[in-house]
Order: C-alpha cells, then structure tokens, then sequence
C-alpha cells in the first residue's frame, strides 16, 4: 500500500504543479501583445500541452486516492478530517475545470480578464495546498 500512496503523493505533486503554472501563464498570455499572433499561438500550445499534463495528474491522483481509501483504510472516509479534506479535493477540482474553460477561452481569444485577475487567481490553489496538507498531517478533527 505504500507504493499507492507514493504514486497518489507524486500525481498530486504534479496535479499541484500544473494548478500553480497555467494560471501563471495566463498572467502572460493576458500582458501579451494581442497583435502578435505568433506569440499568442505559442501561449495557446503551452497552455493546451499544460493542461494535458495537469489533467494526467487529477486523474491519477484521485486513482490513486480512491485506491487508498477503498483498499487500505475504507474507514478513513468516516473521519471528519478526511470528509473535509474530500470536499477541498472537489473545490480544487471545480477550480481545474474553471482552468481548463480558460484555456478554451485564451484559444478562440475571448479573454476578458486582466492580468492582475489572473494574478490573483493565481493564488487560490495555495490555500486548497494548505487546507489538504494541514487535514492530512496534523488531523485536527479526528
């Protein structure tokens, strides 16, 4: 069971990763010189590849995740610190999918947001980081 948990810490590492970056790259693809179209494709091509890579990581992630709780400890789930962790888990899937709708709207180039609202946005997944590491380490509401 271990091995699970090293591979579900690894893909959320790299889920983590990809959620921290592509909001950074929209923070440039918002700066950018809308008229230089050469520069807003290789934005669109970083943007499309990173999201390919950060959804990889979710779906191993929670792979891996499920397997733990089902295989491992199936009474984990009934732990108020695990329910609470599981409903940050979703809020930071609601936020991966709000990323992966900009991306779509970064590609036909219909964005509306500055990039100091990107800037911003860019900071939601620390406190999702935050809460899951804090509810899994120290377990406050066992």
């Amino acid at each position: 069971m271990l091995w699970i948990k090293s591979l579900h810490v690894i893909f959320m590492v790299t889920w983590f990763a990809g959620l921290f970056y592509l909001p950074r790259v929209f923070v440039y693809h918002a700066m950018s010189d809308q008229n230089n179209a050469a520069q807003m494709d290789t934005f669109k091509v970083m943007e499309r590849k990173l999201l390919a890579i950060t959804n990889l990581g979710a779906l191993l992630t929670i792979i891996f995740g499920t397997l733990l709780l089902i295989v491992w400890l199936p009474s984990l789930i009934f732990l108020t610190w695990m329910q609470l962790k599981l409903v940050l888990v979703l809020g930071l899937f609601g936020y991966h999918l709000y990323c992966a709708k900009l991306v779509r709207i970064f590609r036909d180039d219909r964005n509306t947001h500055s990039h100091v609202w990107y800037r911003w946005f860019n900071e939601i997944p620390v406190a999702f980081l935050a809460g899951i590491v804090i509810l899994v380490i120290v377990r406050p509401l066992n």
